[in-house]
């Protein structure tokens, strides 16, 4: 049911020399709740947003609904973790609940009368309830209902986590207004979009989207959604307008990770030099997110960093951008390997293949399967059942062919030649499968955190997390070519680093930062490089592996990658 709620701001001008800076500011204020779609359907829960000035495209959130998603996202009544709201006149503060934990008391102020936020530490603030670091790069839960580890183990070892900075984001000088309505139990608004970039989408990887109908959660919006499209298209009003450019800018300068390198001191002087904030500032949303897609391809040109549907204004436009330079060169070397492969495999490359004493395992992402949590790989009889497709029950199945009685194998390969990246969870597993242990390092570019995080794998399924789950007395080998991106490029990264395999073929094609999925506060869909870089720890300092990882032993022939009779004897010869 449609509720309204109008508010009428008057206020004193014999006062105005003497209040804070909110208070010369009046505005009208209505309220509607709308519905929330989850994974393309209707929730059955509404959401309350508010609109300034007759203003229907630019949506805030009530500061104590926020905190009851903050709640419902990072909290956990089982292992005692919440989140508490209070309020001082224009001051709010959240504050974090862990007992026992670093992150107890760990407190964020939003500052309506400087339109300011202050986070005490950021990545402890939005800490999953259970994770283990402030930066653990796997996602899904891997306890079962006793609390005991399943598929992975993380362990505390190795390196001392360093906690990041005060982050303080200042609204303000971007020129974006927290709205404070101090009568009764006070009114405190925040715009949509800024909750979803820095809570939603940094914190838990998915976005809120706002088509003027209802409110949409999810990690990105792909062509063909129809209630997203079912909007009217249009122009955005003059406030959306600059507080969309405002946005966009600010979540640039502090998420894109890769800021610094690209040589970028602001994205609005960015915008500016290259005269794409009068685009981003226009009246054609087409034209605003072409321009997007056009920074993507133009100007971050990374990897990771792409377009993936227009604003519910521009209407469901199937649109691809043109590759930027560096793209084009890593997809012209995925269909140089790509080709050599089928015709080597004119069927199709097995998962997995045994040639005399050699076992090559292979695929071409980190996939997750069917697996709704860690305990479902424990229900599958026979490891051999596992799909190619899921990763690590491809490694499952690898490791009990691998170890099985009478096995011949004594040299077992990774062939990640034509491997793109994916799932982090599932290339930690892999990694922890040969080495015993994975130990991933992690930093975060906008708080200066740093943290390493240790995990041991269960390959033989027996609950157990020991020599037993990995191939350490094999001879190791992975294969990699300029196409091994993002975790395709980790997983040879730590290898290398280890000195426990050997790395063949090419170097690997880089690919540091963990991909975040972003919008525009008018509703473009797109991903970044995101603000945590992955990293591998040497005397103590973190590196990050955007440079790939350089083979012992060069391959020139994609041709030869693929010959696994001559492969076999040629690894045969390096022993």
């Amino acid at each position: 049911m449609k509720k309204l709620i109008s508010i009428l701001l008057v206020l004193s001008l014999a006062l105005a020399l003497c209040v804070p800076a909110w208070a010369d500011k009046s505005h009208t204020i209505t309220g509607e709740e709308f519905p929330i779609y989850t994974g393309g359907q209707d929730s059955g829960v509404k959401m309350p947003l508010y609109f300034l000035d007759g203003v229907t495209d630019l949506p805030y959130m009530e500061a104590g609904k926020l905190c009851e998603w903050l709640n419902h996202l990072f909290g956990s009544e089982k292992l005692g973790v919440s989140f508490t709201m209070e309020t001082e006149g224009p001051v709010v503060t959240y504050t974090r609940h862990h007992e026992g934990s670093p992150s107890d008391g760990v407190y964020a102020t939003f500052d309506f009368d400087r339109s300011e936020i202050v986070f005490l530490d950021y990545n402890l603030f939005l800490m999953k309830a259970d994770a283990s670091t402030i930066l653990d790069v796997t996602g899904m839960t891997y306890f079962n209902d006793q609390g005991e580890p399943a598929v992975l183990q993380k362990i505390n070892k190795g390196t001392f986590d360093r906690y990041g900075d005060e982050l303080v984001l200042p609204l303000a000088e971007y020129g974006i207004e927290l709205v404070y309505q101090p009568i009764e139990n006070g009114l405190y608004l925040i715009p949509l979009q800024t909750i979803s970039d820095f809570i939603f989408a940094n914190g838990k990887g998915f976005d809120l989207y706002f088509n003027g109908q209802s409110v949409f959660i999810a990690a990105q919006i792909t062509h063909g959604d129809e209630v997203y499209y079912a909007a009217p298209t249009g122009e955005r009003s003059e406030a959306l307008t600059e507080y969309g450019y405002s946005e966009l800018c600010m979540m640039l300068d502090y998420l894109y990770g890769q800021k610094e390198i690209h040589e970028v001191d602001s994205f609005d002087q960015l915008f500016q030099q290259v005269v794409f904030d009068q685009i981003l500032k226009g009246p054609e949303v087409v034209q605003a997110d072409g321009a997007i897609y056009r920074l993507i391809t133009d100007f971050l040109d990374d990897g990771h960093s792409t377009g993936h549907a227009f604003s519910y204004l521009s209407g469901d436009i199937d649109y691809t951008a043109p590759y930027g330079a560096s793209v084009t060169r890593l997809a012209d070397q995925m269909s140089t390997y790509y080709k050599a492969r089928m015709k080597a495999f004119p069927d199709g490359v097995p998962g997995y293949q045994e040639i005399g004493n050699t076992a090559y395992i292979t695929f071409d992402n980190f996939m997750l399967g069917n697996e709704s949590s860690a305990e479902d790989f424990y229900l599958v009889d026979d490891p051999a059942d596992f799909a190619d497709t899921d990763t690590i029950g491809l490694i499952m199945k690898a490791h009990a062919m691998i170890t099985r009685e009478n096995s011949p194998i004594e040299n077992v390969v990774l062939d990640m030649s034509c491997n793109g990246g994916g799932a982090a969870d599932t290339a930690v597993f892999v990694i922890a499968w040969f080495l015993g242990e994975a130990n991933i390092g992690m930093k975060d570019t906008m708080t200066g955190a740093v943290c390493s995080s240790t995990y041991r794998c269960d390959a033989n399924r027996d609950r157990e997390f020991d020599e037993r789950d990995t191939v350490t007395d094999k001879n190791l080998f992975v294969l990699t070519s300029p196409y091994s991106f993002s975790c395709g490029n980790l997983v040879p990264c730590a290898f290398k680093e280890s000195g426990k395999v050997t790395v063949l073929g090419r170097p690997s094609g880089g690919g540091s930062c963990v991909v975040l999925n972003v919008s525009s506060a008018w509703g473009t869909s797109f991903q970044i490089s995101g603000s945590q870089r992955l990293s591998f720890i040497k005397n103590g300092a973190y590196y990050d592996i955007d440079r790939g990882a350089d083979p012992d032993f060069v391959i020139t022939s994609p041709e030869k990658f693929y010959d696994r009779e001559a492969l076999t004897d040629y690894i045969n010869g390096l022993y």
